[in-house]
């Protein structure tokens, strides 16, 4: 069920919001004022869901992904990864929000977030429309604003399933899950850019200190990364230091009570800062942790951009936000070696794990994998650039579901003569749970040449 805190809302003045846009250094002015009272967002209504146009490229194989809320099933690893993310929060600073409907509008999931209409994850090649004014969400950012917005407490944290058209390997799905998380301060009861600081410096003064070597050679902003225009840079180091504790003391606790492989000697844990780049934070980082012989990328995070707490409706806030993908993290933690098991309803995999407790995945089979070329000309006049892999992808997938581990474009040739041009993929069928048969596999495989004639028009090789 959505928490929806909108009755209990209070707003300050026109008056004390100028005072206080003036106390942090920030220039607030009316008009911004004005607008932050109209309506901040355009939630995706039931009706208007429903409704197919030209945008539409859901497929059936995706609209069944929606219904399986992996995060319901306590013993699901995904799951045992979330409580014990959670636990390192405390409950009364972070409230634990639920989103169970990944349909979302155009503006939650990008323009609320500054994803101009020009960026590339907006194309219908990176993103399942349900029409042109919805989506399935393609991170849990597309509920920052609604987050920041509604919950009682200054803090929050979102698990849930998103999707994304991606290609086919072992550790790329087009629906996955990640978590998101936030934290925000009002300098309402400070009179100076110093109590407000004090009081940021203060909260991050409580957060246990992690004893793993740190690698940061970050700078707090510069011109590559910068901090945002009109805020204070005290206030900005402030939000920074308490975001990079949080982390730190979260992945600490985390990697230090996990066992591993037992076959890699284990070394001294470490974590390292790398300046990054994101629509909705600045300055922006990425934090790697380094982990039986690799560095392994957690999460993304940074200062909020301002026009995110603008759209929340309370500009006089600032704060940080983080992502972290859970599949990675859970593959890592729980040995698990293709990212489609995760999906699995095969009794030996969701029957190996306890809740609360990471334990390493014990593989119950290995069935052999067969290779299968698809050759073919495109429409005359059209170039492999204007052709997209997700495209196949997705055929690929709806034809054959979770039988086939990989697909590759392995040739790419254009006729000297006619100047046609001609793409091969090698798809890699093979079962996680059983022995694929030849007389199967060939059914798949003319499915899948029989939608790329139809949905394309290509000539088949």
């Amino acid at each position: 069920m959505r928490i929806n805190w909108s009755s209990c809302r209070q707003l300050v003045s026109t008056q004390d919001l100028l005072h206080i846009g003036h106390v942090r250094g920030f220039h607030i002015s009316t008009r911004q004022l004005t607008n932050s009272a109209l309506p901040r967002h355009q939630e995706a209504n039931k009706e208007d869901r429903l409704i197919t146009d030209e945008w539409t490229n859901i497929t059936s194989t995706i609209e069944r992904l929606t219904h399986r809320k992996l995060l319901s099933n306590p013993a699901h690893p995904l799951s045992i990864l979330t409580d014990i993310i959670f636990s390192k929060f405390p409950e009364h600073e972070y409230t634990r929000a639920n989103f169970p409907n990944p349909r979302v509008s155009v503006y939650e999931n990008f323009e609320s977030l500054n994803i101009t209409s020009d960026h590339v994850s907006r194309s219908k090649t990176d993103t399942y429309y349900l029409n042109k004014d919805h989506v399935l969400r393609t991170h849990t950012s597309a509920h920052q604003v609604e987050s920041f917005r509604h919950h009682p407490t200054p803090g929050f944290l979102i698990a849930a399933d998103v999707y994304r058209r991606d290609e086919i390997d072992k550790t790329h799905y087009p629906a996955f899950h990640q978590m998101e998380g936030g934290r925000w301060w009002s300098p309402q009861g400070t009179s100076s850019v110093k109590e407000l600081v004090a009081k940021i410096n203060e909260d991050a003064a409580k957060i246990p200190v992690s004893e793993i070597k740190i690698i940061d050679d970050t700078l707090p902003f510069h011109d590559g990364n910068p901090k945002q225009d009109g805020q204070h840079p005290e206030v900005c180091i402030a939000v920074t230091n308490h975001l990079k504790r949080t982390l730190e003391m979260v992945v600490g606790d985390i990697f230090e009570n996990i066992v591993g492989d037992p076959s890699v000697p284990k070394e001294p844990l470490q974590i390292r800062w790398i300046d990054a780049t994101f629509p909705f934070t600045s300055p922006s980082w990425e934090m790697e942790v380094y982990w039986q012989g690799d560095w392994l990328e957690l999460f993304g995070c940074g200062v909020t951009q301002q026009r995110v707490f603008d759209r929340a409706g309370y500009p006089e806030r600032v704060g940080w936000a983080f992502g972290l993908g859970l599949e990675r993290l859970a593959m890592v933690l729980f040995g698990i070696p293709d990212i489609r098991l995760f999906w699995s309803e095969d009794p030996r995999f969701v029957e190996q794990f306890t809740p609360g407790v990471v334990t390493s995945f014990k593989p119950f089979s290995k069935y052999p994998g067969t290779y299968r070329d698809f050759a073919f000309w495109l429409k005359e006049g059209t170039i492999p650039e204007e052709f997209h892999d997700n495209d196949v992808m997705d055929i690929v997938r709806e034809a054959a579901v979770d039988l086939v581990e990989s697909v590759k474009l392995i040739d790419k040739f254009t006729h000297p003569n006619t100047k046609r041009n001609s793409l091969c993929y090698r798809v890699l069928f093979q079962s996680m749970e059983r022995t694929l048969h030849n007389d199967e596999i060939n059914v798949l495989q003319d499915s899948i040449r029989d939608r790329l004639e139809k949905m394309f028009g290509v000539e088949l090789r």
